[in-house]
């Protein structure tokens, strides 16, 4: 839930006191957005304050325990880390509302919202320095009893309440992955063909040594194999061809997906992501390219098992 308007419209005064008595949300937190100027050669970065901000938000890698006699504690999200060198256990100085405000830095967070970062408070020390109270935007959690339907209708009712903006979490995760779907559109059609492009050098590789090797086969035939095992022969190189192939692909892509996630991701967006390979997919995809090739070398073989090979022999007679 946030105000219409933009991330810097409030919600009104007075909502959120409302807001907490209703009996379809069993919690309520809200958020108030600043915009802070760091370095004057930097982009701001949002100073997020929200209510109990610590459980919000969990913090990633090394944490820090705030003592007695440190400032109110902050997080950073890994842009500003990343940006400024801020590290858990620093002393820094943030400017709210036209003062500088000391804060300790308590651990990092991963913000997928602000390119440039952010920095999360607790709201009640937000409040404590500052005075403001205002509030943009919310998060809500339904009573057991409740609906969405029936708590939307509620939140509107309130006064101010027409204006706010509601978005449920499945909204919003399947906003989101519509979106990557569309971003990563072309390179889905690239791994198709480059799956195809594989299959054909394989079957055109294949072809081009069966021909070469037309008087081995046609020995072969005449020292009694049979077809059947001619085909289980370039069955089987086609499928260790594949295997191999697997194997450096999966090595490589490897690579290329660290220095993706853990470099180029960080510098390009300021935020990092875990790494959850798709043990299942990859092995099932593995398999099925060896059947392909497999089945790719026997068809791209099927001449060294007619009769031409057999006749091939004569050449050498």
């Amino acid at each position: 839930m946030r105000a219409g308007g933009g991330e810097s419209a409030a919600i009104a005064e007075g909502f959120e006191a409302r807001a907490r008595t209703l009996a379809q949300l069993a919690r309520v937190e809200f958020t108030n957005v600043e915009r802070v100027v760091l370095d004057p050669a930097r982009p701001p970065v949002v100073v997020l304050a929200r209510d109990h901000a610590a459980r919000s938000f969990p913090a990633v890698g090394r944490t820090y325990e705030r003592g007695r006699d440190d400032p109110p504690p902050a997080r950073v999200s890994e842009a500003v880390a990343d940006a400024y060198g801020f590290s858990p256990g620093m002393k820094i100085e943030i400017p709210l509302q036209g003062e500088k405000r000391a804060f300790v830095v308590t651990g990092t967070f991963r913000d997928y919202a602000r390119q440039h970062g952010a920095i999360l408070v607790d709201r009640a020390d937000y409040v404590g320095l500052t005075g403001v109270r205002r509030v943009t935007d919310g998060a809500l959690w339904l009573a057991s009893a409740a609906d969405v339907a029936a708590a939307s209708g509620a939140l509107r009712a309130l006064p101010g309440g027409e204006r706010l903006e509601i978005t449920t979490p499945g909204r919003l995760r399947e906003l989101s992955l519509r979106i990557f779907d569309r971003s990563f559109a072309v390179t889905y059609a690239m791994e198709a063909v480059a799956l195809l492009v594989g299959l054909f050098g394989l079957s055109s590789s294949l072809g081009a040594i069966v021909l070469g090797r037309r008087r081995e086969f046609g020995v072969l035939r005449h020292l009694g194999v049979t077809r059947g095992q001619i085909a289980a022969m370039l069955g089987a190189e086609g499928a260790l061809l594949a295997l191999l192939g697997a194997a450096a692909g999966l090595a490589a892509g490897g690579a290329i997906s660290l220095v993706l996630v853990r470099v180029v991701n960080r510098q390009s967006f300021g935020w990092g992501m875990e790494l959850h390979p798709p043990y299942l997919f990859l092995f099932s995809l593995v398999i099925l390219l060896i059947a392909l090739a497999c089945v790719t070398a026997i068809l791209s073989g099927r001449q060294a098992m007619s009769i031409d090979s057999v006749r091939a022999v004569k050449e050498d007679w």
